[in-house]
């Protein structure tokens, strides 16, 4: 192995992975760096056997270092403080639970509280169950797991980190990795230390592309929501070839005739619970607000366009996705593709019947080289596509908030080319991979201007458009065309984190700008931005008007992009910019929906 081959894999090992492990580790791997440089050049004119002496200590010595830099995989805590303080002991409808206060004791947390049975064994892929009840008390001082999923390639992880942040800051401390079951239905509740009864209720559903994601991150940690006197609640759900698998024996052996939407289903048990519950832990049934964000934005619009969801919540919050659009780019299928997927992955683990599948160990089954990432028209949970419940006015909540970010394609149409990145003399042949010609012609002839100065954001913007920004200003017209309420925003803000890429506006949404223990990412105008997100997502919790004292006016939007709010440096009323380009992709769905 050559000096220049070793010398690219200690680079690489440098980057994408010792720096993001302890610092003690990446000062070994240095030293052994210096040591086996040092030895092959001593050593250069030795015989072969002499040479290969420092070419195998550098791989058996990076061989052992690597392990060390791995994360465990462990609990995680509810609260991040030394010795937190036990709540007092709360009483649900299925026994007695015991929380932890945050620090300074305004908010009580109980983390990982369950709301279904299990979905193991025979319960694999059948609709959620009732919880059953537990004897003594509940420690609800850790969040429950997070359900199965696969694991992300670290490298490719970081090449989005550094592309996301715009400049790499390597973090040399140890950061734990969930824990991961599919014992899994279990959600999370921030209530103010309060007597008061009656709080408005926020349940949060993670996205992840309803494959990965976890009900515990700290961009959307309920505490501050919880001190603007709003109860947040966030909910873990079947996620992957767990909770979107679809086969006709499931069908058939349904009482319901139905497969392949258990994640919303759990979605669905999961607001029954709270229903029924909201009375013991100080909530208001009646007064309900789902939100969500990505994949969790698309469960939002399903469950406004759900006949069980009717009456479950009040209004709704959609961030960075939705299905009420004719074809929804993603997060959606139609039933004869989730089958289809379905009878791939019995062929993969050469299975014969549904019950040899349900054998088959979460962790292998976890692994599945079919993706299952679309909800579908099961005739139970969706009995129409959500633009057609939309388009017969029957859609679920009384008022809507939504919006994207303006760099939601950027996190996916960069990885994809990330060796090649797009530029004036190919994106028109990727705009025709990725649509066709017609269209690619279309968007080349309508952003001719912006492709000659910058064609690498031409095309991520495309993308933007097409898989995010064109169905929110699909939804949002759709909802306001029936007379629900509606509240639409473009967040801009940039920092030195995620800025406006897809996921980027939730830290400010949630309040949890200022618990960010990253100096560089954000400064005082985040934090201003920051607050004025949190007013306004608590004050639409509270009674469906995000405005309030002190706050810029946020209009209601009337149709056809009038009464944007834009959310960054500046806040207040825009014109929306892209609306010369929603026709183009107008008329492609609707080629796609006649072939």
């Amino acid at each position: 192995m050559g000096v220049i081959s070793i010398l690219i894999t200690a680079l690489t090992l440098f980057y994408f992975d010792l720096a993001n492990g302890p610092l003690i580790c990446f000062i070994l791997e240095l030293i052994f760096i210096s040591a086996f440089v040092s030895l092959r050049i001593i050593l250069r004119h030795k015989k072969f056997v002499f040479r290969m002496i420092p070419t195998l200590a550098f791989i058996v010595s990076t061989a052992i270092l690597v392990p060390l830099t791995k994360p465990t995989t462990e609990r995680w805590k509810a609260v991040n403080y030394s010795n937190p303080v036990k709540t007092e002991i709360l009483t649900l409808e299925n026994g007695k639970v015991q929380g932890v206060y945050n620090k300074d004791k305004t908010v009580e947390v109980y983390a990982g509280i369950p709301y279904a049975k299990p979905p193991i064994g025979d319960l694999r892929w059948r609709e959620p169950q009732d919880v059953e009840n537990w004897e003594g008390v509940r420690d609800c001082s850790y969040f429950a797991p997070k359900s199965m999923q696969p694991g992300s390639n670290p490298i490719t992880s970081t090449l989005v980190d550094i592309y996301a942040e715009r400049g790499w800051h390597p973090d040399y401390n140890m950061h734990s990795n969930q824990n991961m079951s599919e014992d899994s239905l279990y959600l999370n509740i921030w209530r103010p230390n309060t007597t008061e009864t009656d709080l408005p209720i926020l349940v949060f559903i993670h996205g992840g592309s309803l494959t990965t994601g976890s009900s515990a991150y700290s961009d959307y940690n309920g505490e501050e929501m919880a001190k603007k006197g709003v109860i947040m609640i966030t909910i873990t759900y079947r996620l992957s070839v767990f909770g979107y698998f679809a086969h006709v024996g499931l069908q058939n052996e349904s009482p319901n005739h139905t497969t392949g939407n258990y994640g919303l289903l759990d979605q669905i048990k999961a607001l029954d619970w709270v229903n029924k519950n909201a009375e013991y832990f100080g909530g208001d049934k009646d007064n309900i607000t789902i939100a969500g964000e990505s994949a969790g934005s698309s469960s939002v619009s399903a469950l406004c366009a759900s006949p069980l969801a009717h009456g479950l919540f009040k209004r709704a919050i959609g961030e960075s996705s939705s299905l009420v659009v004719k074809k929804a780019p993603h997060t959606y299928r139609t039933m004869e593709d989730a089958l289809k997927t379905g009878n791939d992955i019995m062929k993969e683990f050469k299975c014969s019947s549904i019950d040899e599948l349900r054998k088959i160990p979460a962790s292998k089954l976890v692994n599945t080289k079919y993706g299952n990432s679309g909800m579908t028209l099961d005739g139970y949970a969706l009995t129409k596509d959500p633009y057609d419940v939309y388009k017969d006015g029957e859609n679920n909540e009384e008022v809507l908030l939504n919006g994207y970010n303006v760099k939601e394609g950027d996190a996916f149409a960069v990885p994809q080319y990330l060796l090649s990145p797009t530029n004036k003399s190919n994106i028109r042949k990727r705009l025709i991979d990725n649509f066709d010609e017609q269209t690619a012609d279309e968007l080349c002839e309508y952003y001719k201007d912006e492709i000659k100065k910058d064609a690498f954001s031409v095309f991520n913007e495309v993308f933007s458009i097409y898989w995010f920004i064109n169905p929110h200003h699909s939804w949002s017209n759709m909802a306001v065309n029936n007379g629900t309420p509606v509240y639409r925003y473009q967040f801009t803000k940039e920092n030195g984190f995620h800025g406006t890429y897809h996921a980027g506006e939730m830290i400010y949404a949630y309040g949890n700008v200022k618990n960010c223990k990253y100096d560089y990412r954000y400064n005082d105008d985040d934090l201003k931005l920051s607050e004025t997100m949190l007013s306004y997502w608590s004050n639409f919790a509270k009674n469906g008007d995000p405005n309030g004292e002190g706050l810029p006016t946020w209009s209601l939007y009337t149709g056809n992009g009038d009464g944007v709010i834009e959310l960054g440096k500046n806040v207040g009323k825009i014109g929306d910019r892209y609306l010369g380009a929603y026709p183009i992709f107008e008329r492609y769905i609707e080629k796609l929906i006649e072939n």
